[in-house]
Order: structure tokens, then sequence, then C-alpha cells
């Protein structure tokens, strides 16, 4: 049976006063709305199935509390003086309330970071947010009507196509507003989460850390605009500043971010094999801006002479400053990079 208007907009209230009103809800929004107590009641025991309030106490003197499922989600206009940080305070803190500290930090860091994007980058009108909670999971989405992530890339970097904007995204440290943005806040907040997906237009970019491994495929959908999607387990043992340090190639506390991990299955468009000199500049572009970069060769069967030769014997050595290693490469892959190293 299909929820009526009034009945979503009772139950909202209820969900809305709940914190402020904990022994006479009921009395409350029976105010409120005038209907009978027990009309709420019946809201409020329709709310308690979905897990969205609990109740303690006897029947005279039950003590109501917000349950674990929560959401919200809001459209607001930029503006110069939008303020992501004061938009996750006032609309979305109470839905992520009570989750373990290094799970608010992350999402209050990717929250903040994915919406300030939209607000400085989109050009844009309008962004959209949600944050829902259940028992075992945050997500959260945010989406703005911009010109879209990658198409901007390409356009301000003059790059030959919206793949290779990805590729470049993937490696961190990009950013078309160098005097005001340091271009980290993607590439962490997709190593933050458990899942972190970006949909643009024909493309969609994301990271999975259960697989430790970067994503590009063809979005069927073609969405306008971007839309960010970030999902992360509310007992997750993930901590920010852990994060932070794996990409810091060094021994002090300042968390430079001075190294990467390329994932090389990125460089390959459409079927193509991995097999040319002009292949392996794809990656290799911007990497001076790291100290130690790590190929990853997850998910790449076959790659040619010409192309690790061009990136572990040409570049390495043109480049002694740069530390440049590999992992995940199979026995046919190491084969061709150990003879590039050893040439």
């Amino acid at each position: 049976m299909a929820i009526t208007e009034r009945t979503q907009k009772i139950r909202k209230q209820i969900i809305r006063d709940v914190l402020h009103h904990p022994n006479d809800i009921a009395q409350h929004i029976s105010d409120i709305f005038n209907i009978s107590r027990q009309a709420v009641n019946k809201h409020i025991k329709a709310l308690e199935k979905e897990g969205r309030i609990i109740a303690t106490g006897t029947t005279r003197s039950k003590v109501y509390q917000l349950g674990p499922v929560r959401d919200n989600s809001l459209i607001m206009r930029i503006t110069p003086i939008l303020s992501e940080h004061q938009v996750y305070m006032s609309n979305f803190s109470w839905v992520t309330e009570g989750v373990p500290k290094n799970v608010s930090d992350i999402i209050f860091y990717g929250f903040t970071e994915i919406y300030n994007n939209a607000i400085d980058h989109s050009d844009g009108e309008f962004i959209y947010a949600a944050v829902h909670r259940d028992e075992k999971v945050v997500r959260i989405a945010i989406h703005d009507d911009g010109e879209g992530i990658f198409r901007r890339i390409k356009r301000l970097k003059d790059l030959p196509d919206e793949r290779q904007s990805i590729v470049e995204l993937s490696k961190g440290k990009l950013t078309t507003d160098p005097d005001n943005h340091s271009g980290q806040g993607i590439f962490f907040t997709s190593r933050m989460f458990d899942e972190f997906y970006i949909d643009s237009h024909e493309f969609s970019y994301g990271h999975r850390c259960d697989i430790d491994m970067d994503i590009m495929f063809d979005d069927q959908k073609n969405k306008e605009g971007t839309w960010v999607f970030m999902d992360i387990a509310i007992d997750s043992d993930r901590v920010d500043k852990n994060v932070f340090a794996e990409f810091t190639d060094n021994d002090d506390d300042c968390f430079a971010f001075n190294k990467t991990i390329i994932p090389v299955s990125l460089a390959k468009f459409g079927n193509e094999n991995l097999v040319s000199r002009s292949q392996a500049k794809r990656l290799l572009t911007r990497i001076e801006n790291f100290k130690s970069v790590i190929f990853d060769f997850n998910d790449v069967e076959y790659v040619g002479q010409a192309f690790t030769d061009e990136i572990f014997r040409v570049y390495a050595r043109r480049n002694p400053d740069i530390h440049v290693d590999y992992i995940k490469a199979n026995p046919e892959v190491e084969a061709w990079i150990k003879r590039a190293i050893n040439t």
C-alpha cells in the first residue's frame, strides 16, 4: 500500500522531533497535527518496525530514541557562501551520530571533500546529497548538474580522451585549480571507503577496497553531471590517518602525499593490449610529482616489450630520484618487467 503524503509528513516529524521529545513524542505529534494519540502510536509502531526509532521502558513510561535506520536528503543551490561543513553538520550529522569515531571521521572527510568539489569545480547550479544508514553500512550519494568531472578534466588539462582523465584521477594530485586545491580529496576518499564510484556521462570510475582495485567501465545509463557514491561498513576498522600514511614515502609525521599506486589496467582502452610506448606514457604522465610510484598489474594478462621497457628502463633511468616498482604481475608480465630492468 502506498504511503500518503500526510503519512510521510507525520513520520518525518516524529523522526525529527524524537530527540527532543523522548518521553512525550506521541502527545507532541498529536498537538502538531491535531490527531489522536492512538493515531500517532500507529505511526510510531510502523517506524519501530522499520528500525527508525527504538522504544525502551514499560507502556506508561516508554522512552523513544532514534533507531539504526536513518536517512536524509536535500537539494541546494550552489552559491559562493555555501559551506560543505555547515551542510553536513546541519543536515546529516544526526544520521551518522553514534557510529565509531574512525568511521565517523572517514564519513565527514569524504562528504565534505566531495561536496566541496561540487561547489568549487562543477560549474553547476544545484547539488543533491543523501546519506542513508542502517545496522551495517552508511551510504552517501552526491550529485551536481555541472559539466561532468571527466569532461572538465579533459578540457582543462587538454587531454585526448575522457578515459585519460580517469587514468590521471587514479594517480592522485590532479586538480584543475592548483591555487586552491591539492588534488588529494578524491584519491584519499576513494581509498577510505569500502566502495567508491564516480559516474559521469559515458564513463564510471571506482575503487573497491575488498579487492584493492580501481575499476573503469562504460556507463550505460549515461548520467548527466557528476554522481559520486560512497559506502562504508559501520564496523570498519579503517582509520583515515593510516590511509594517509600508506601513501607517504618517508618516516616523518607530516603525511606528505608523495607515493602513489597506479592501476595499469586503466591504461587499456577497450580491448587493446598494452604493448606500445605511447600506452606506457599514458601512465607516466605527471608521476614526477611523486617520490615513489608502484605500478599495479592486477587484471593485466599480457604486456609487450616496448611497454615495459618504456617504464622500467627508459623512464626509470632518466628519473633516478623517483623509485619505480610493481606489484601483482603474473609470471609472463613479470618476465617482461625483469627483462626491462636488467637490460
